[in-house]
């Protein structure tokens, strides 16, 4: 079975930083471009971050570019989302998703990736 889990989310205070994790089970992300969204209460899901299935380009939303880093390990079948600099606005549920292309490109919309994890939640605040 085809399967993606987030973790790291947490409560976390103003300026702090999180590592979320995507790990996959079922399949092997060597293929895989990986996405990383976002959904706050009342608000649409908005890409975040993609990386490629070499890792080679990445991508990030206006709002979090120079904040976050995506990156992944292939030997891991695992994903990473450094997040510093944490706000309040950052506050959301996080998801990643796999598409089966190689390459990453942003804008980034939900349709347009194959699966999902469940999510987790990260809350920024004092």
């Amino acid at each position: 079975q085809l399967q993606l889990v987030e973790s790291g989310g947490g409560l976390v205070q103003p300026g702090g930083s999180l590592r979320l994790s995507c790990a996959a089970s079922g399949f092997t992300l060597d293929y895989y471009a990986i996405g990383w969204f976002r959904q706050a209460p009342g608000k649409e899901r908005e890409g975040v971050s993609c990386i490629s299935s070499s890792g080679g380009s990445t991508n990030y939303a206006d709002s979090v570019k120079g904040r976050f880093t995506i990156s992944r390990d292939n030997a891991k079948n695992t994903v990473y989302l450094q997040m510093n600099s944490l706000k309040p606005e950052d506050t959301a549920v996080y998801y990643c998703a796999a598409r089966v292309v190689t390459t990453c490109p942003f804008p980034q919309y939900s349709y347009e990736y194959d699966y999902w994890g469940q999510g987790t939640q990260v809350t920024v605040s004092s």
